[in-house]
């Protein structure tokens, strides 16, 4: 993705000023200087570019302003971050560590405003320009028509967001797909989903599908075959079942690689995604070939007569680190100024 390398600051400071982009996960902030590009087809260029973990930090101000420095402050920062603003810029989120403010954020670092973009409708302005090389095919055609675009990712939570081509541009439509109910399909997702129930009345999509989801499928799987839990986070869950070292770990992961199948599948009806599925970031590149292995393509197109419509959609997992980023820069560039 062209956007992606960094320009000698020098090289683009006379064609556009330039702005914060960042982008808010659950466990790490993604910071950039950016700038219009010129160029149509990959719009923006980034001049600095940090990650930063959350956990580091009392909140976006301080990582903002340890990206910043001592150097002049750009008056105009977008922040792109899992949840709902209010009009007040504060953000209604389950998933960050700390209180996030638009109006907090201005004050404190001094910027001129802070514009809040939910970060899968941001990560699906970014997907619309990957190239091939930017990619892992799981299934589908290697293209599709152009139209709808879904973008989903799961990772401290669960994101979706729909990329609509329209004549007067691009139109995203951005969603909580992650909160419905899950819906499982085998006799052991049943039995996860009910014993994920004794805790909570609604078992949500992310309650599974994302980084904390597959240690929650992990851990049921534990309960239901009296065994005691040994591995702690995500990426141990990850690294034991690709080692083939803890069967139980294996079978988190194969449940979760299945279930997202089929959500995907769903999602890709649900919103008429003729136009193509990129799974960007959150675990999913550290276990392309795994998914590529696993029972995902089948239970994506296990929907009885649309499976040969979901046949015909591009499936794609999208591996570029700097996706939320590039996608807020993007939408500020179409957005601040209209």
């Amino acid at each position: 993705m062209t956007a992606s390398h960094p320009a000698p600051a020098h090289v683009l400071s006379r064609v556009a000023p330039s702005f914060l982009a960042a982008d808010v996960g659950g466990t790490h902030v993604r910071v950039a200087r950016a700038q219009a590009s010129g160029d149509e087809a990959h719009p923006v260029q980034l001049l600095e570019y940090r990650k930063y973990r959350n956990a580091d930090y009392a909140g976006l101000s301080a990582i903002l302003s340890d990206f910043l420095g001592d150097s002049t402050r750009p008056s105009q920062c977008v922040v792109a971050t899992a949840g709902f603003a209010r009009e007040d810029g504060t953000v209604i989120t389950a998933n960050l560590p700390w209180p996030l403010s638009a109006r907090q954020v201005e004050a404190d670092v001094g910027l001129q405003h802070v514009h809040i973009v939910n970060d899968f409708e941001a990560v699906a302005y970014a997907a619309a320009q990957v190239d091939a090389s930017g990619v892992l095919h799981l299934c589908g055609p290697d293209t599709a028509p152009r139209g709808p675009t879904l973008v989903v990712g799961p990772g401290t939570g669960l994101g979706a967001a729909l990329w609509i081509p329209t004549p007067n541009g691009p139109v995203v439509l951005a969603t909580e797909a992650g909160q419905p109910t899950l819906a499982a399909s085998t006799e052991l997702e049943m039995a996860i989903v009910r014993h994920m129930q004794r805790d909570r009345a609604h078992v949500s999509i992310e309650h599974a599908l994302s980084g904390p989801g597959l240690m929650n499928l992990y851990h049921a799987i534990c309960a239901l075959q009296g065994q005691t839990p040994v591995l702690a986070s995500p990426d141990a869950v990850t690294a034991a079942a690709m080692a083939g070292s803890d069967a139980l770990a294996r079978q988190a992961l194969d449940v979760f690689c299945g279930l997202l199948g089929s959500t995907i599948g769903d999602m890709a009806l649900f919103y008429g995604a003729q136009g193509g599925v990129y799974l960007a970031g959150g675990i999913l590149p550290q276990i392309r070939e795994y998914l590529h292995a696993s029972t995902f393509v089948e239970r994506y197109l296990q929907k009885g007569p649309m499976g040969e419509a979901l046949a015909r959609i591009p499936v794609k997992v999208v591996e570029h680190g700097q996706l939320g980023v590039i996608g807020a820069a993007s939408w500020f560039l179409l957005h601040a100024n209209a």
